[in-house]
């Protein structure tokens, strides 16, 4: 295995990561950013409020998304074991 196979291994791995990733944290930093503009208009510092629409608006985000987050993660590993013979030889 040379130096380009590792550097795809780890460039797809990433990516993957990212793309799996980037929908439960840009819901969860909008989320966020509403309550605290919420919070800042009303005055209300309650450092636990903004917590537990974050957390059910993830739980959301996978249960809509959570299909094509385990086929996204599902396909790099079948795409890695498919090439595991030609990162060998």
């Amino acid at each position: 295995m040379d130096q380009d196979a590792v550097i795809t291994i780890a460039q797809n791995a990433l990516l993957t990561v990212i793309y799996v990733s980037a929908p439960l944290l840009l819901v969860s930093l909008i989320v966020g950013l509403a309550v605290s503009v919420f919070q800042a208009t009303t005055q209300i510092q309650e450092a636990t409020l903004s917590f537990i629409p974050k957390i059910l608006s993830v739980i959301l985000t996978i249960a809509v998304l959570g299909s094509w987050m385990l086929s996204m993660l599902t396909d790099y590993t079948l795409n890695l074991y498919d090439s595991i013979l030609q990162f060998i030889r």
